[in-house]
């Protein structure tokens, strides 16, 4: 199997569990060294360890990525330990589920503030060094959802398709300084957050799906690792859908 990730310093933000964790430990296993970001370090233990365990590298990071000084500090951190940035993956998210008219303001912000403003900031603090280095791929996870809607997420919508809006321009701003930007979207994944829907609820999205069964964290992290390796060197601008063929309707 080829080695396409060896060496490769990449960030990946909620890390801790779920998709993240997923996401990290797959890029380690395939060479990478992976700085993994949660908002407490405790949180990250058990990612590190999976890590290690495979014979990979990690450099655990604390931070809420709400905060645009997370992001400039993960970096620096990279920068310190490991001399630069070659991949972003900006996972981290967060959901405050409610219908719209019962939907606070305070409930929208703080989504946005994670999802979409959060990504914001971490490819704003990772563009520099890509820069220098001419190369770098930054991957946003996004969610189908952000193209179907759903009731009671109008928040985690807006969020998630704002990241195609962003992907999009940063892709025609850095494309010529070598820096790709993509977004991949996820379908229904198991995860502790989609555990916590009802049963009658997951019945019916599983319905909804052509391949008639949950993705699962490995699905979405395959997918990530392509696009962080030199296979995917002509993609970019593109949102990606890993969704068992939910979309199709």
């Amino acid at each position: 199997m080829k080695n396409l990730l060896h060496q490769k310093r990449i960030l990946v933000t909620g890390a801790s569990r779920g998709i993240g964790q997923a996401i990290a430990l797959d890029l380690a296993r395939h060479g990478a060294r992976v700085a993994v970001l949660a908002t407490k370090l405790a949180n990250l233990e058990q990612t590190c360890a999976e890590i290690l365990a495979v014979g990979g590298e990690s450099l655990p990071l604390e931070g809420n990525v709400a905060h645009p000084e997370t992001a400039q500090k993960a970096v620096t951190a990279m920068l310190e330990d490991w001399g630069g940035v070659d991949g972003l993956v900006a996972n981290a998210g967060i959901t405050r589920d409610n219908l719209l008219l019962r939907m606070n303001a305070e409930q929208f912000e703080e989504v946005l503030q994670v999802n979409l403003q959060g990504s914001f900031h971490l490819l704003k603090a990772v563009t520099k060094p890509m820069m220098k280095q001419k190369e770098g791929s930054v991957v946003f996870m996004g969610s189908v959802v952000a193209t179907t809607g759903n009731p009671g997420q109008a928040n985690y919508c807006a969020a998630k398709a704002g990241l195609h809006g962003l992907a999009r321009s940063a892709a025609l701003e850095l494309g010529s300084r070598g820096i790709r930007v993509n977004v991949v979207a996820p379908g229904f994944i198991e995860s502790d957050m989609t555990a916590e829907v009802a049963a009658e609820a997951q019945q019916a999205m599983l319905q909804k799906i052509a391949l008639k069964r949950p993705g699962t964290g490995q699905d979405v992290a395959g997918f990530v690792r392509f696009l962080q390796s030199p296979d995917s060197a002509y993609i970019t601008g593109q949102v990606m859908l890993v969704d068992g063929g939910l979309s199709l309707g």
